[in-house]
């Protein structure tokens, strides 16, 4: 039989709205679920992985790499990327790409992701990871250190370290665009080094390597204003010799 409220002795009335007040204050007071950065566990061995994908290693990287995707934002977390161990980051994408040679992503992430951060060395760190992989398959891998030139260039401020990337792109990649290919001319321009940059447009366009009629004629355009700024220099330098 079903009692009111009004029968209930006051005390145990008192006694359920204490248990409430400090089963609410308990609440209140838990600290919110964190997820720390470090947790990201080294990947397996590759050929580990390689036996455990049943002859299917192209679909485990895939996996792989939406778990490391994901791994950044963690039920009612969001971990930023500059508090990722980046070493740990890069052995998870180089064994993605070593069971999945051809694959581009891992590539991508590192040089348009991961690079973002406002962390020099963690932006250097993944361009290194970057041009070590564009050694093992420079024809296709070109566009992703062409990407970390520029991110040596415009946000490291590095325009030495943006020419070694142009410079690999251009001795190594024979199948890539001619804008990447052309990098270093423009570079070399930037750091003031006009007679090599000048040399280097000169017989690029003598080789005939370049055939579009609009590139060719932009290419041209440049070279006159290369070798227009060049006699400037010149003609400055000899109106003031050095003693």
């Amino acid at each position: 039989m079903e009692r009111s409220v009004g029968q209930v002795p006051w005390w145990v009335l008192a006694l359920l709205a204490v248990t409430f007040c400090l089963q609410v204050t308990w609440q209140a007071l838990q600290p919110m679920p964190s997820a720390r950065a470090d947790a990201l566990g080294a990947p397996a061995p590759p050929a580990a992985l390689r036996a455990l994908a049943l002859g299917e290693p192209i679909a485990l990287a895939q996996l792989l790499t939406l778990y490391l995707q994901a791994f950044d934002n963690q039920p009612g977390v969001s971990i930023p990327f500059r508090e990722l161990d980046y070493p740990r980051v890069t052995a998870w994408l180089e064994t993605i790409l070593a069971l999945d040679p051809v694959g581009q992503y891992p590539l991508l992430m590192a040089s348009q992701i991961y690079s973002q951060v406002p962390d020099a060395a963690k932006q250097r760190h993944m361009c290194a990871f970057v041009r070590r992989q564009f050694d093992g398959d420079p024809n296709r891998r070109w566009r992703w250190l062409a990407h970390c030139a520029i991110v040596a260039k415009h946000r490291l401020g590095d325009a030495r370290l943006a020419l070694a990337y142009a410079e690999a792109i251009t001795r190594d990649a024979r199948l890539a665009s001619g804008w990447a290919r052309q990098m270093r001319i423009f570079i070399l321009e930037d750091l003031g080094e006009i007679e090599a940059a000048t040399v280097l447009l000169g017989g690029l366009l003598a080789s005939g390597e370049v055939t579009d009629p609009k590139e060719i004629h932009f290419l041209t355009e440049r070279l006159e204003k290369l070798k227009a700024a060049g006699k400037s220099s010149g003609a400055t330098e000899n109106r003031h010799p050095k003693p």
